[in-house]
């Protein structure tokens, strides 16, 4: 299919428009007549409802209060005015079907009628409408909604230079379900909700199952409302988005919507992760899924940039790009299951945090976009970049700038960071919320943290206070109260031992300068391992406190801020491990469970100062290639 014109594919507007009106089956039409018709125009009275048999170009449509026009079983209707999809809202929160609104249309009005594209997630069927639909054999015109497509060129293989423009809700631009297809240099403008970004119901581009090779190359994306996702990736799909710009704003939830973590229902972010908000800009979901942004700007709101929900065997991938939030909080990326994501070459200037590793065996890689890797990437990826495409990448490095955190683990994961990449954040550069973790961090190739309230690793007990049942739902009305009773002992957890459940990290080859705090209250000790590190701080169990007393929907900010005072360990042990040529200065009050120096490692004091270290309450020598264990508290004097 080649499509040049936009009229070529519409039921002629002189025909009969009443014709192609008939009323709706029994049991559903509330009208005893056929609407009024007269040559160009269209009218269905308040109450009436209408079934449209075929597309019908018009230049009024005027439908009563409580009029509906629908389609036939197995297809659904669209409405564009000049070229624009507008008119269509949900008939419910939380439901799927959408219906055009009474009111009165004029212009280059048409009526689409397009062969149904049902997607089930979950326990519901959303019923997609998309400009085009592109299938195995190319576009299928009969379930796109053509007039929605303006300038441009489209064919079996590509769409180059088109433009789809939406004011109304759910509706898709691009879905495609199967081969490959190019869209080059679209510019997509959606002003107006989506329901779903888990099935990707109202997103600009969709690229879902297996057999789907998307490349968006050069794109202008552009959206506005709750949950209208500018990319996704679904279902198996290879989607590479490349030299484009992707922007997705909030838009206003429906007034009785309900804040919850069922993602059936989801649409907006949940509170508990310290952030707001109501769209991401990308979703990647499903199985086996892959999407890849190079060279590309990609930015939310709020809540998140590139997001991984759901699925496994997922892989997200950022070269080259720009990615980040225009407001005051919200991730880059997102990692859950056992997704790989994978940050090389890019600036992200995000609000709350770089990553959020939800894991429970999440990997993460934050790196340069060196000749190899990159080259490496377009292998594993099937990214088809050619030869020339690779040599016109430049070698860069990763900057992180965040408005909060470095990096947020709510669940299990692994971290490595190196190259060049630096990281700037305003509060700690890694906090633990209490979880198994493998951070590496590799300072060789110039990596460097620079988290300014100077803290670098934090460990604290997980503040998400989690959903609350309602009526069989599961809401986001929970509420975290701080604990005000001591942590009681757990004789059964040593906490001068390695676990392999522990919150582990690894710095080579890096001057560090900041402190490390385990405020675990039980079972997770904090393991430190040195190697070629000089590390200047405070190194200690503690014990934290949030700013308030309790945090609610109202006061999401205050997760996971909190003060630390330094104590024994009860259940918190703090192990540091200094290997060769290894130096820490010790700044202030440290309380350890286990420290082992290798031989040409050092334990000091800022200059002019002393320090004092006591094993179990005797004063100790520290010497290079020990090990003590026990109760350790450094002092400076």
């Amino acid at each position: 299919m080649t499509l040049t014109t936009r009229r070529s594919f519409l039921i002629a507007g002189s025909a009969s428009a009443a014709a192609l009106l008939v009323p709706a089956a029994s049991g559903t039409a509330t009208a005893t007549a056929a609407p009024k018709a007269s040559g160009r125009t269209i009218s269905v009275a308040a109450g009436e409802t209408y079934e449209l048999a075929a597309t019908t170009q018009v230049s009024r449509l005027t439908i009563g209060e409580g009029g509906k026009i629908v389609a036939p079983d197995g297809y659904d209707i669209s409405l564009t005015v000049d070229g624009v999809e507008t008119g269509q809202l949900l008939t419910a929160t939380g439901g799927t079907a959408t219906l055009i609104q009474a009111g009165t249309y004029r212009g280059d009005v048409v009526l689409t009628v397009a062969g149904s594209n049902d997607v089930t997630y979950e326990t519901l069927t959303f019923p997609f409408r998309q400009a085009l639909y592109v299938g195995s054999s190319g576009v299928d015109s009969a379930r796109s909604v053509l007039s929605a497509v303006r300038g441009g060129k489209v064919t079996d293989a590509a769409a180059r230079n088109v433009s789809i423009t939406s004011t109304g809700e759910c509706f898709n631009g691009v879905y495609v379900e199967s081969g490959s297809y190019t869209l080059q240099s679209p510019v997509i403008s959606f002003t107006g909700n989506g329901r779903s970004d888990f099935a990707g119901y109202g997103a600009a581009v969709v690229g879902d199952g297996s057999a789907t090779k998307l490349v968006v190359d050069g794109a202008r994306i552009s959206t506005k409302g709750v949950v209208r996702t500018t990319v996704i990736a679904d279902g198996g799909a290879n989607v590479l988005v490349k030299d484009s710009f992707l922007r997705a704003r909030n838009g206003v939830l429906p007034a009785d919507y309900q804040a919850t973590v069922e993602t059936p229902y989801m649409e907006s972010v949940p509170w508990m992760l310290g952030l707001d908000g109501n769209v991401r800009a990308t979703n990647l979901i499903g199985k086996n899924s892959v999407a890849t942004y190079l060279n590309s700007t990609v930015f939310s709101e709020t809540w998140g940039a590139l997001s991984v929900e759901g699925g496994s065997g997922l892989k997200l991938t950022a070269i080259n790009s720009h990615v980040g939030n225009t407001g005051d909080y919200g991730y880059g990326t997102y990692a859950i299951g056992d997704a790989t994501v994978r940050v090389l070459g890019s600036r992200f200037d995000v609000g709350s945090y770089a990553t959020i590793i939800a894991g429970p065996a999440a990997v993460v890689h934050y790196g340069d976009s060196t000749r190899d890797a990159v080259a490496a990437l377009n292998t594993e990826l099937g990214l088809g970049l050619s030869n020339a495409e690779l040599k016109s990448i430049p070698v860069r490095s990763t900057v992180v700038n965040s408005g909060h955190f470095g990096y947020m683990f709510f669940g299990a994961g692994q971290l490595t960071l190196d190259g060049g990449t630096v990281v700037n954040s305003e509060r700690a550069t890694f906090l633990n919320k209490g979880q198994q973790t493998a951070i590496t961090v590799d300072g060789s190739q110039g990596a460097r943290l620079n988290p300014r309230d100077g803290v670098i690793l934090q460990m604290i007990e997980l503040d998400d206070p989690g959903p609350v049942n309602v009526n069989g739902k599961m809401m986001n009305v929970g509420v975290y109260t701080e604990p005000t009773t001591d942590p009681v002992k757990d004789s059964s957890f040593d906490v001068t031992a390695v676990h392999g459940t522990d919150g582990a990290a690894t710095f080579s080859s890096i001057k560090l300068k900041g402190d490390f705090y385990n405020g675990v209250r039980g079972g997770r000790n904090m393991v430190l391992t040195f190697e070629g590190t000089s590390v200047e701080g405070v190194i200690s169990a503690t014990r934290t406190k949030h700013r308030v007393s309790s945090i609610d929907a109202s006061t999401f900010y205050e997760l996971g801020i909190v003060t630390n005072t330094a104590q024994a360990a009860v259940n918190n042990g703090v192990v540091v491990r200094l290997n060769s040529g290894s130096a820490w200065t010790v700044t202030g009050t440290s309380y350890l469970t286990s420290l082992t120096l290798a031989a040409d490692a050092s334990v000091t004091a800022p200059r002019g100062r002393s320090v004092k270290l006591t094993v179990d309450g005797t004063e100790t020598a520290i010497a290079a290639g020990s090990t003590y264990t026990g109760a350790l508290t450094l002092t400076v004097a």
